[in-house]
């Protein structure tokens, strides 16, 4: 579990196994919204594990007004696009080394009613909403999702949908929505059945590689007679954008030194990242 807050992941942790018996529950703390420090992480980890099974994108933010992180970055850009490319591009080669290896990317249905918006990735000039930003870069997630399933189909890579669910950052982040909806809102376990079926399940795999699920099923990314849908121009261009944004965040530290020694663990079961 790679987690921000290690007195909750201890937490969880402990929960884990004392649910399942399984003492081989791990905790790395990153803020996922530091980019240099998602770096630092992706290659720790390549040192200390040969492969990785799957890969679960489930951190996200939502804050409500315009916040920069260390780089220089957009803090809701850093966190749910920028933080998810480099964690998942850098871990490509630890996946490839596994059998069936699987990429799951918690979305949302909010970027049913947000374009990919390539030349301004960072919501730079006009009025800030984080609920906006925030569909907007779930907009990102699953074009990301689309591409990396182009280029590497060797993994099952997939996006989802959880539904509306009663987390604490639905109740900190959209208080009125979380009023409005009440009991229609779901519980984090009917929220979780998708990630699990898709990282777990036979059938997942199934599928098309690049979908987006809800209830365990893959559904439209663009509402009928949307203006959502993507030109090849803008895809390429905001690919290119994530690409040199990252490289620019990468701390020399983190370049990995040809021919240094290294003893890597065990092959890791399920790098669950929340």
């Amino acid at each position: 579990m790679v987690c921000r807050n290690k007195d909750k992941a201890e937490a969880a942790r402990a929960d884990i196994i004392r649910e399942s018996g399984n003492t081989e529950v791990h905790v790395h703390i990153l803020d996922l919204s530091e980019t240099s420090q998602v770096w630092e992480f992706v290659e720790a980890f390549k040192r200390q594990y040969p492969s990785l099974n799957v890969l679960i994108n489930n951190a996200g933010c939502m804050v409500n007004k315009r916040e920069m992180n260390s780089n220089g970055l957009e803090k809701n850009f850093a966190t749910n696009t920028l933080g998810v490319y480099i964690l998942t591009q850098s871990l490509i080669p630890l996946l490839q080394k596994s059998r069936g290896p699987r990429v799951i990317t918690v979305s949302s249905g909010g970027m049913l009613v947000q374009p990919l918006r390539a030349h301004n990735l960072q919501s730079q000039g006009g009025f800030f909403k984080g609920a906006k930003v925030y569909a907007q870069n779930k907009r990102q997630q699953v074009v990301l999702t689309e591409q990396w399933a182009k280029a590497h189909q060797v993994i099952h890579f997939s996006v989802m949908h959880p539904g509306w669910v009663d987390t604490p950052a639905v109740s900190a982040s959209m208080p009125q929505f979380r009023q409005m909806m009440g009991e229609r809102l779901r519980t984090a376990v009917q929220g979780a059945d998708t990630v699990v079926w898709l990282a777990l399940s036979r059938a997942a795999p199934a599928t098309p590689s690049g979908s987006f699920f809800q209830d365990r099923k893959p559904v439209q990314t663009h509402l009928p007679m949307a203006w959502t849908h993507s030109s090849t121009k803008d895809v390429q261009k905001f690919m290119g954008q994530l690409e040199t944004l990252a490289q620019r965040a990468r701390p020399q530290a983190a370049e990995p030194q040809p021919g240094s020694p290294t003893e890597p663990s065990p092959a890791l079961d399920v790098q669950h990242h929340v």
